[in-house]
């Protein structure tokens, strides 16, 4: 495969861009993660996209593309980070399967960003972060309930040389430990893209698969189908999230069993109910396209073998 392409590393003063590639987002909820990114020491910026919400969109699918598009070309941002998820996303990446001079940034969120993260990492071999965005992570503050893990976001932003460690704080599903290039998001998101020119491709990878709000039987139909499309082939660790807010069956079956059934015979590492991407415990920020080696015992752990970022001295 093609050699992934690292952007450059935050520090104190970098410009980050906010984007709303889906729904919009409360002002407030905006106003705490903006205020949070300062404190961090960052500079946030937002594109004035000069309309009213379409819907439940946060504006029209070509006002939310010429919003990302714009973001990824300013020469002076750093990194761009999604306001938060909801739905939309697929409806910029045409825009961006078109765009011209698009410049290499770090890009932040989880959810339906997934969509966008896919697309950079299949055409672009780009590495993004699957953490916190600014008004669903950012805005509930740093170790807080719905808030995100520092430790785990400053390594990823931040660390040029070597790699970090990540507690899962889940639990070992299957046992056993393998290295791979870590993959995934939103489960949900992750089969839109299934007969798309940017259908994601897992094999070599350690595979995370998250989402909220999905019913065990449904969880159940999305992972049978990514078996029988053949997305698990070659997969050689797997991350789950918590998947809260999922319900029992009638039957009393949860998403445990499901994952259970579904996954545990794969033969390969699992670890289960990690605080990423939705979750109410602070959300840990992944790096997406880098190695890693998953130590699948006890409550888990990801050993990223490489930087996601690189130093500012290598810029071209």
């Amino acid at each position: 495969m093609t050699r992934p392409h690292k952007p450059f590393a935050l520090a104190s003063g970098s410009i980050v861009t906010l984007v709303s590639p889906g729904f919009p987002s409360d002002a407030r909820s905006v106003a705490r993660g903006m205020a949070e990114l300062r404190r961090r020491g960052w500079i946030p910026r937002r594109i004035a996209l000069k309309e009213r919400p379409d819907g439940y969109f946060a504006a029209s699918a070509r006002g939310r593309a010429r919003e990302f598009v714009s973001a990824l070309r300013h020469a002076r941002t750093d990194a761009v980070i999604s306001v938060r998820g909801g739905y939309g996303s697929a409806e910029v990446l045409e825009s961006l399967a078109s765009a011209r001079g698009l410049r290499l940034k770090l890009l932040i969120g989880f959810s339906d960003v997934t969509s966008v993260q896919v697309f950079l990492w299949q055409r672009f071999a780009w590495i993004t972060l699957y953490g916190p965005m600014a008004a669903a992570g950012f805005d509930g503050g740093a170790g807080k309930r719905h808030g995100y893990d520092a430790a785990s976001l400053a390594s990823a932003v931040s660390v040029t040389r070597g790699g970090w460690r990540i507690p899962l704080q889940g639990r070992s599903l299957v046992r056993g430990s393998a290295t791979g290039r870590v993959l995934g998001g939103c489960i949900t998101l992750l089969e839109t893209t299934l007969g798309t020119p940017w259908e994601f491709d897992a094999r070599g990878a350690i595979l995370v698969l998250e989402d909220r709000g999905v019913r065990p039987y449904q969880l159940d139909r999305m992972l049978l189908h990514l078996r029988q499309a053949g997305k698990f082939k070659g997969v050689r660790g797997i991350v789950l999230g918590e998947f809260p807010d999922a319900g029992l069956t009638r039957a009393g079956i949860t998403i445990l069993d499901v994952c259970r059934r579904r996954l545990g015979d794969l033969g390969v590492p699992i670890v289960f109910a990690a605080p990423i991407g939705h979750t109410p415990r602070p959300m840990l920020t992944i790096p997406l396209g880098v190695r890693a080696r998953l130590d699948a015992s006890g409550e888990g752990r990801l050993d990223i073998l490489e930087p996601a970022v690189a130093p500012h001295e290598k810029r071209r």
